[in-house]
């Protein structure tokens, strides 16, 4: 399931290291804690602008378009950085991420030429409409519906959990052109939807932490044109299938809880002598990381030769959240285990705010169950 040799990232993207940590230490904006747990859903716009001005957004994207044209490693080494540091990257996030090389892959030279070089500047954003009301994650079941209408598509339906939507500007969402649910994959299709026509309306969904992250998008008799379908028509199932090994393998499955773990470790370097459980559960986690980043860069190489790792992925999706929402549960036990030992206000903003989205970390892209049934396909034991 997983290459056998030992991956490495390459050294000419080992070497964009200093340069994105010069410009996170120059550009990012002063945050506490708990803005910077947020990370991939802190939200700045300016902050996008700014990366994408330096040419940290579409590094694996055509140069002709405004991109790099570097491959999936760069853009992993780049993740990698501003994840640790906790900057506010969800403006563009999943335009970078899925939005823009899923365009790249299937588009039109229209299309592209319309969305790639914004998306690269970072003035472009996409959000990601698969999940649906009363379906979970089996987006088979997809019941949005687009039928022809002249030239272009009539689009009815809803989609739900759509991250950032209320922010973006396009969605690539994932709908039914022909047949029915029981016909299961077969008659879906990709389109691009620009969230400002009539008839679409976004409700964004408040969390535990106040945030408002998750959106309910109704298309009440949208009308597209003949621009919006994404590559082929009735092939939206093998098309979303290679989105979501983007997904799924990036180092964000590791990373959605570092900054509680170097609030922890802050914590206790500042104390005369350091908690020897606190010592050992650190170790665990440290060590439990190392292999699950190992796991990851496989993945990135796997996605660099131009496989689909989908089953991969779903199982480096799996082990990847489980280590996040453990880390939270590891902190809540370490702060309350001595009282003559206060937590620092930034470690507990930082397991504030995560142990409250803890449980999401195996609902967005992809449930565990879900998962866990596509890795007992791929293994022959269902």
């Amino acid at each position: 399931m997983f290459p056998l040799a030992i991956e490495h990232i390459p050294g000419p993207e080992q070497a964009l290291r200093p340069a994105i940590r010069e410009f996170i230490a120059r550009e990012m904006p002063v945050l506490d804690a708990g803005r910077r747990a947020r990370s991939w859903m802190g939200y700045d716009e300016q902050f996008s602008r700014k990366l994408g001005a330096a040419g940290f957004i579409g590094l694996m994207l055509p140069r002709r378009y405004g991109g790099a044209e570097r491959g999936p490693f760069a853009r992993f080494v780049v993740i990698e950085e501003l994840l640790a540091a906790g900057a506010p990257i969800a403006a563009h996030w999943l335009a970078d991420r899925q939005s823009g090389p899923q365009i790249a892959r299937f588009g039109t030279e229209a299309q592209k030429l319309s969305h790639l070089p914004p998306v690269c500047r970072g003035e472009r954003y996409f959000c990601i409409g698969m999940s649906e009301p009363d379906s979970g994650s089996d987006l088979a079941s997809v019941r949005t519906r687009a039928v022809p209408d002249g030239d272009g598509w009539r689009l009815t339906g809803r989609k739900i959990w759509t991250t950032n939507a209320h922010h973006a500007h396009f969605m690539v969402a994932l709908v039914r052109t022909s047949g029915s649910t029981d016909d299961r994959q077969a008659g879906l299709s990709q389109l691009i939807v620009d969230l400002s026509l009539p008839g679409v309306t976004v409700r964004p969904l408040s969390d535990l932490t106040g945030d408002a992250h998750f959106n309910e998008v109704t298309f009440d008799d949208v009308r597209l044109g003949p621009d919006a379908l994404l590559g082929q028509e009735g092939q939206g199932w093998a098309q979303v299938n290679a989105e979501l090994a983007l997904e799924r393998s990036g180092p964000e499955r590791l990373l959605s809880s570092i900054v509680l773990m170097d609030s922890l470790i802050a914590w206790q370097r500042s104390l005369p002598e350091p908690d020897p459980v606190a010592v050992a559960e650190i170790g665990a986690m440290h060590a439990r990381h190392v292999v699950l980043r190992s796991m990851s860069i496989a993945l990135t190489a796997m996605i660099t030769r131009g496989e689909n790792p989908l089953v991969a992925a779903a199982v480096m999706k799996d082990l990847g959240t489980r280590g996040e929402q453990d880390l939270a549960e590891v902190v809540t036990r370490l702060v309350g285990g001595d009282p003559s030992r206060s937590a620092p206000v930034e470690l507990l903003e930082a397991l504030s705010y995560t142990s409250q989205m803890a449980p999401t970390f195996s609902l967005r892209g992809g449930t565990r169950e879900i998962l866990r049934g596509m890795i007992a396909r791929g293994l022959g034991l269902r």
